[in-house]
């Protein structure tokens, strides 16, 4: 493929510092240089056009911005259908909604189909990779990576682990979760940009003869990735406590089966003690901040300041279907709502961060995605901050381009993106 210059003006970040607002890069007249679909080049546009050979092939996006795709670390492609279902709590949503809504997956027609919906989902929404759950089911994390593949999406993805605590239809084995497993990963792990990650649902709904099969798995595959829930709820938490008697704490669980390492990610962390947020600093495990659906649920409030203050990697995830929306500009905007009840204010460079870079180091994809440093892949938005008459007229006076994006988390969503690429190449253009 002929090489491609991308004008427009360009945001992205480099690295984690204690200030936010200086490890950025932004150039208000920018040229992203892409080369078979790897970066080549970013920075000021005089500095890029003197390289240039007449071969490179031009798009132009000079009045809009440019920032590396979403990275969405938590979210379940088989709740599309129960998203903006009324349960009391996580527990009674579980189990009126979401777990019969699960069990059609067992069937790869109703996998597939579903899957197709769901990425295309995503990339509107301007997400280029993400960490899913699919079921119990293989068939659905198979359909998933099928679907995934074909359009070139960076994925990370599992076969559910869960052997008690739920209905009939949706239990495994421990044996049947750790073959079903190994079965996925010998036809997708690795293949074009898929991951496959270990997924034990959550505590409660496996034995200890499940963890230990999952332990095993962990022990098989050193670096692969490793996703569950942690101490969402109240109601949770209680119970995980009647199951696991000789456990310090929910965590505790999971660190006694060894999953507790670089790459884990655990969703939610809102009822954490001081021990436990020790134990994920020593370990470099990952959280995934969840704000729509902990304030969907009435889960609670995570203590994100706390948690990036003691050097925890926390990032950005949409939990769609207890999440309300598959947009992360809204769930942006949530999260700084979130931390301002706690009494902190995050600022639109803190929460861009978490929805991009911060999300492929949790991951451990940072080499590949999440910025523009030369020689990653070229997954990126194009962003119309303009969208909508309301944002038109609020831009038009921002002073900054911090302000600029604080309205664009605030009043954003789904029609902000104007296209969405893959390595390179256009997966979206919004109509």
């Amino acid at each position: 493929m002929p090489k491609k210059l991308i004008k427009a003006r360009i945001l992205h970040f480099i690295d984690q510092n204690d200030t936010q607002a200086s490890n950025y890069e932004y150039f208000p007249e920018g040229g992203l240089l892409i080369d078979d679909g790897i970066i080549e080049q970013c920075g000021s546009l005089s500095s890029i056009l003197p390289m240039m050979s007449e071969e490179v092939s031009i798009i132009d996006y000079s009045d809009q911005l440019i920032i590396p795709g979403f990275i969405d670390t938590h979210l379940h492609y088989p709740q599309i259908d129960v998203i903006a279902s009324p349960g009391k709590n996580l527990l009674d949503w579980l189990e009126r909604f979401t777990f019969p809504s699960e069990a059609k997956y067992q069937h790869r027609d109703w996998s597939l189909q579903s899957s197709e919906f769901f990425l295309e989902e995503l990339l509107r929404n301007g997400t280029t990779s993400a960490l899913v759950f699919g079921t119990v089911h293989s068939e659905s994390a198979d359909a998933l990576f099928t679907t995934a593949f074909e359009r070139n999406f960076r994925l990370l993805t599992g076969k559910v682990a869960m052997d008690r605590n739920c209905p009939d239809y949706l239990q495994d084995t421990p044996e049947s979760s750790y073959e079903d497993a190994l079965e996925l990963i010998n036809k997708w792990h690795l293949k074009g940009r898929l991951q496959y990650a270990i997924t034990p649902r959550f505590a409660i709904t496996s034995s200890e003869a499940q963890l230990e099969k999952m332990a095993e798995l962990a022990r098989l595959y050193p670096e692969m990735v490793i996703q569950t829930h942690l101490a969402e709820n109240v109601d949770e938490v209680a119970w995980m406590k009647e199951l696991f008697p000789k456990h310090r704490s929910y965590l505790d669980v999971y660190d006694q089966y060894g999953l507790l390492r670089p790459n884990s990610v655990y969703a939610h962390c809102i009822y954490l003690d001081e021990l436990d947020i020790a134990r994920l600093q020593t370990t470099k495990s990952s959280i995934a901040f969840c704000p729509t659906s902990n304030l969907f649920l009435g889960s609670g409030l995570m203590n994100l300041q706390h948690y990036t203050s003691q050097q925890i990697q926390v990032a950005l995830a949409t939990d769609i279907g207890g999440g309300t929306s598959f947009s992360m500009l809204k769930t942006m905007g949530r999260a700084y709502e979130v931390a301002h009840l706690r009494g902190d204010v995050l600022s639109a460079f803190d929460l861009f961060y978490l929805a991009t870079l911060a999300g492929a180091k949790a991951l451990g994809i940072d080499r590949s995605v999440g910025n523009f440093i030369p020689g990653k892949e070229a997954d990126f938005i194009v962003l119309d901050l303009k969208a909508t008459p309301l944002m038109e007229r609020r831009i038009g006076i921002c002073q900054s381009l911090e302000e600029e994006l604080f309205v664009a988390l605030i009043l954003g969503d789904d029609r902000n993106i104007q296209a969405t690429y893959l390595m390179g190449e256009k997966k979206y253009q919004r109509q």
